[in-house]
């Protein structure tokens, strides 16, 4: 079986529901995964918009969850995913807003697209302290067995 992500709150391709943006409550969108390979250590779990800061002129992408070393066996994530109520050994890195923890999508202008990156690796991810995107894709490079991802779109209503 491969590597799959989902979430019961939004169709892939499909528009993220208000609740889960800046818009809403700000709290993170239910994700359920299966196919994670036997020999996998731990995943990681990476949330961008490509799009920023308008998807006519995109300048860079913008990270808004990073989080890694989570438990082969947890199987998803719950709605509103407290830090205490991570899975097990699982860390947090920092996100374009400069701190941990989810943050939705709050697009300036126009239909962004967000993709809910999970990848299932070989080994744990050690030595980082708080580390961004870069520094856990850099800790994971070599590590990756499998990855899958998710992609939801949001565009401000007002």
């Amino acid at each position: 079986m491969a590597l799959t992500i989902t979430s019961a709150a939004f169709e892939d391709g499909g528009s993220i529901p208000r609740k889960y943006t800046c818009e809403g409550d700000d709290v993170s969108p239910p994700l359920r995964w299966d196919g994670v390979p036997g020999d996998v250590q731990s995943l990681a779990l990476i949330v961008d918009d490509p799009d920023a800061p308008d998807p006519a002129a995109p300048k860079m992408t913008y990270v808004h969850w990073v989080l890694y070393n989570i438990p082969p066996d947890a199987g998803g994530l719950a709605e509103a995913v407290p830090a205490d109520g991570l899975p097990g050994m699982t860390e947090e890195g920092l996100n374009d807003w400069k701190r941990t923890g989810y943050g939705g999508p709050c697009p300036p202008i126009g239909r962004h697209r967000y993709f809910f990156k999970l990848y299932a690796l070989d080994t744990v991810l050690a030595g980082l302290q708080a580390p961004t995107k870069a520094e856990v894709e850099a800790a994971m490079r070599g590590h990756v067995i499998a990855s899958t991802e998710l992609v939801g779109t949001y565009q401000k209503e007002g």
